[in-house]
């Protein structure tokens, strides 16, 4: 079993977008897989997949419904845990937040083959909390200068504070084959200049994997438009090809 947070430094990646449908393609690979919203106070999730939940985290958390009761089916295959939006008292990390996520993941875990947390975006300490219950970490950027400045904020803080040394990186809306081969390269490279010489010599050397990268797609916005999940709706689109391979490859080790 696998528990791997899917995070970024920015909102509006495609973050939730590629949780959702890498957990469908991993799904259609044989996995029992769970979707995890982890934006505790800003879901999103529900949406993208055109669920209407009647019961989300938050009310297993106050105890109004079980936690059998929380977790619903998706379209693609996969199961999902839902957050609730809105919800304040979920932004910021209080040791109830923090103990009853860790519980929630403890007792799901045995019943899958992978869970994939989908985080907040940022560095704030609920964001963080819930990266450091994932055994693996995969970083979302796009070709954006804002978008590659805030994942390298975000590498930086996993790789010092939770001594993080190997993560993964998919480059999302990439216009031309390679480009995303080029972003790692220039994210590594900033990392081995200035993040490599502030932690321990005789630790490894912290490394940057690029799993796979995305090509923009307007069949993507169409999808997201629809709150149709892209791998159902058109599975022949470029991005689809893109996200398969990933699954692929993570499914690979």
């Amino acid at each position: 079993m696998t528990i791997m947070a899917v995070t970024s430094g920015k909102g509006g990646v495609g973050k939730t977008f590629l949780s959702a449908n890498l957990a469908a393609a991993l799904a259609a690979r044989g996995e029992r897989v769970l979707v995890l919203d982890a934006d505790l106070g800003l879901a999103n999730l529900d949406v993208v997949l055109n669920l209407h939940p009647k019961i989300t985290l938050h009310d297993v958390f106050t105890g109004k419904a079980t936690l059998d009761e929380a977790i619903l089916p998706a379209p693609g295959g996969f199961s999902v845990l839902l957050a609730g939006s809105g919800l304040v008292e979920y932004s910021r990390l209080t040791p109830q937040v923090r103990e009853q996520l860790e519980d929630i993941i403890a007792q799901v875990a045995p019943r899958f083959d992978r869970i994939l947390l989908d985080t907040g975006a940022g560095i704030s300490d609920v964001v963080l909390h819930a990266i450091s219950l994932a055994d693996d970490v995969l970083v979302i950027a796009t070709p954006e200068p804002t978008s590659m400045t805030d994942a390298y904020a975000t590498i930086k803080v996993l790789a010092t504070q939770q001594g993080r040394r190997h993560m993964r990186v998919v480059v999302n809306q990439v216009s031309s084959t390679g480009e995303g081969r080029t972003i790692r390269n220039q994210l590594q490279l900033v990392v081995d200049r200035f993040v490599a010489p502030h932690i321990e010599p005789a630790s490894p050397p912290i490394r940057l994997e690029l799993l796979g990268e995305i090509p923009s797609d307007f069949s993507v916005r169409d999808a997201v438009k629809k709150r149709h999940l892209l791998l159902v709706e058109m599975p022949g689109a470029a991005a689809s090809r893109a996200v398969v391979a990933i699954a692929e490859r993570l499914s690979a080790g």
